[in-house]
């Protein structure tokens, strides 16, 4: 865990470079945002499914006998927020790993890595790829873990969804410049239980009021710092052969 907390502790420095200070700013806003524009279009589509998972959870029953209405009606738009959050930061994590992630990586590679190569084992394709499959496994996690709120064991939900989506994301966008398809493959294999331990850390702090801000630029470079480190390593280990 020593190399994850070091991952860590550099992006926290990072974070106070100026050319990050734009880069922490436009994804959460550009998020904010979109969701925003997506609500109030989509207002009515979104209380029908609001309203459905009350009802399976039994509490809409109970909100139509609730006086007065401003109460239910209060108790409802809470239910709105707590869904609008979570698709926001989401939506953040999407948006810094596909376009954000080039501009983070020039800027730790240049400083702190200049010596690697770059062997363009990946490119925005395959970000896509992986942001699709990252998403598509998240929302699986949620769904079928749904037992799991009845038997209150759901509170472990959040944050194993949110360590998986923060290290299958970041991974690949981190090395997909320097490393090789093979060097990728071969870092990932090795590195998985730091990796999701990072993954673990990060989602962590989008739990945390105004951390979580910039959590997603904050996990973009730990990630960065992280995977290029290993990949200095492994051309290491490589040229000792």
């Amino acid at each position: 865990m020593t190399r994850v907390f070091e991952a860590l502790s550099r992006a926290f420095r990072d974070m106070f470079q100026f050319q990050v200070m734009w880069i922490i700013i436009w994804p959460i806003l550009t998020a904010g945002l979109l969701w925003l524009v997506l609500g109030v279009v989509f207002w009515n589509t979104f209380s029908v499914w609001i309203a459905s998972g009350l009802t399976a959870i039994g509490i809409q029953t109970w909100l139509e006998g609730v006086e007065p209405r401003w109460i239910a009606y209060g108790i409802q738009g809470i239910a709105h927020l707590i869904l609008f959050v979570p698709l926001v930061f989401v939506t953040a994590l999407v948006i810094t790993a596909l376009f954000a992630m080039p501009a983070l990586v020039r800027l730790v590679a240049s400083r702190d890595y200049p010596h690697l190569g770059r062997e363009q084992g990946g490119g925005f394709a395959g970000s896509v790829l992986n942001a699709l499959v990252a998403l598509g496994i998240f929302v699986a996690i949620w769904v079928v873990t749904i037992p799991l709120w009845v038997v209150g064991a759901g509170v472990i939900i959040p944050f194993v969804a949110t360590a998986y989506l923060n290290q299958r994301l970041f991974r690949y966008d981190a090395l997909a410049e320097h490393a090789s398809r093979e060097e990728m493959s071969a870092i990932f294999s090795a590195q998985r239980p730091s990796l999701w331990g990072l993954g673990l850390l990060t989602g962590l702090m989008q739990f945390i009021p105004f951390l979580n801000l910039v959590a997603p630029v904050l996990a973009a470079l730990a990630f960065i710092h992280f995977g290029l480190a290993r990949l200095s390593e492994l051309r290491l280990q490589v040229a000792a052969l």
